[in-house]
């Protein structure tokens, strides 16, 4: 199979300009977080149904990864996110315009439909230009440019609210997504080339999705990223109820707890490469994910116990974000290392089934999310139980040392 032209910029500058492009979701989630109080109070609607806000972008945008990919390995990787951006900035005019809590779900289900070709096609192009502990580190640059989002977007959020409504934020969102827009034609160069493109006919479509889904270490890379990662959406989704209600911190307060949590994240995401490189990918993917589970367990347990206050709450928290950040990029690199001839497709299924299965946890945690911090640690413990169990096969994976 013929490779990947070389860039014309190094893999880092590169790595650095997919950060800024695949920044636009994760702000589109963690921008607004501060104003969902004050969505509710303003559209009068319940913490529940302000919540499908976060539930609804994530569904769709597991569910477009399935079209995003198979198209990017047809036609290359551009085209699909100049229509995915565009979508996003027309989901962005409906969710600032929107004048009931129905049509800014609708909003941001179109948001989801459009910033899944950012994270789907941008997997790929790591996969176009590098496998292994390369690949790892290009996801783990990429990885700093995203956790910025965190500790950057809930403080921008609360410092539109401080001027303005809560439609200010989706304005904003509005202006980035239009730099990625240029940052996309003039800066990131087409890393596929046309003898590696493929035909796409529904039939290889599904000859492809078929041998993915009976390959078991992709499935168990995938699920382990995603219910993983769903915690993390529990978060996000019930975080500005319970800082806000139970603990009564402002937008701002909320916003740099927010950033804290996201500083464990950040860290340890860096050290994802080398220490794959030194221990092995699958048997540091195996410890992080036992790391991770104990934290969650511990954290439900204190909330139980009566004991979850602020700062233990955000101590467990911080915990378990170190190792999801050595979880996370390693196992997204992992599923894909044996696909490189249909990356696309195998990037837009795994996402779709992250994505989904994510998005399924945190509906039916929804019900007894109630603004209180037991529900949402017991939540996010039973991401971390299903992560735990799923990291039991990782010894029985061909590869694994």
């Amino acid at each position: 199979m013929a490779t990947s032209p070389a860039p014309a910029v190094s893999l880092t500058a590169l790595s650095v300009i997919l950060g800024l492009v695949a920044a636009v979701g994760p702000f589109a989630i963690d921008m607004y977080l501060p104003a969902m109080p004050a969505i509710g109070r303003d559209l009068a609607a319940s913490q529940q149904a302000v919540q499908w806000t976060i539930v609804g972008y994530f569904i769709t945008f597991g569910l477009a990864q399935m079209v995003y990919g198979p198209w990017a390995d047809q036609s290359g990787r551009k085209p699909p996110l100049y229509l995915g951006l565009a979508l996003f900035i027309a989901g962005t005019l409906v969710c600032a315009l929107a004048p009931g809590i129905v049509w800014l779900v609708i909003g941001r289900m179109i948001q989801g439909l459009g910033g899944a070709a950012t994270m789907v096609v941008l997997r790929a192009v790591i996969r176009d230009l590098a496998t292994g502990p390369a690949a790892t580190r290009m996801m783990s640059t990429i990885m700093i440019v995203i956790a910025v989002s965190p500790m950057l977007a809930p403080l921008s959020g609360a410092g539109l609210l401080t001027i303005g409504s809560w439609r200010l934020i989706f304005w904003a969102l509005l202006i980035a997504a239009a730099v990625s827009f240029l940052l996309i034609h003039f800066a990131l160069p087409e890393t596929l080339t046309a003898e590696n493109r493929q035909t796409f006919d529904l039939g290889t479509t599904i000859r492809g999705t078929k041998a993915l889904l009976a390959d078991r270490p992709f499935l168990v890379m995938t699920f382990l990223a995603g219910f993983s990662f769903a915690s993390f959406f529990v978060f996000i989704a019930s975080a500005s109820f319970v800082y806000t209600q139970q603990f009564g911190l402002t937008p701002t307060q909320f916003s740099l707890a927010f950033a804290a949590n996201a500083i464990g994240f950040f860290a340890a995401s860096q050290f994802a490469a080398p220490l794959a490189t030194r221990m092995g990918t699958l048997r540091m993917i195996y410890l992080a994910t036992t790391g991770f589970a104990l934290a969650t367990f511990a954290g439900f347990a204190l909330g139980l116990l009566g004991m979850a206050t602020l700062p233990v709450t955000m101590t467990a928290l911080f915990v378990g974000n170190i190792f999801l950040g050595v979880i996370l990029p390693t196992a997204q690199v992992q599923a894909l290392e044996d696909h490189g001839a249909n990356a696309g497709l195998a990037s837009s299924l795994g996402g779709t089934m992250q994505m989904v299965a994510a998005g399924v946890l945190v509906a039916a945690a929804g019900p007894f999310l109630d603004g209180t911090v037991v529900p949402m640690q017991g939540a996010i413990a039973l991401c971390g139980a299903l992560a735990l169990g799923l990291s039991m096969l990782i010894t029985q994976h061909p590869k694994a040392p």
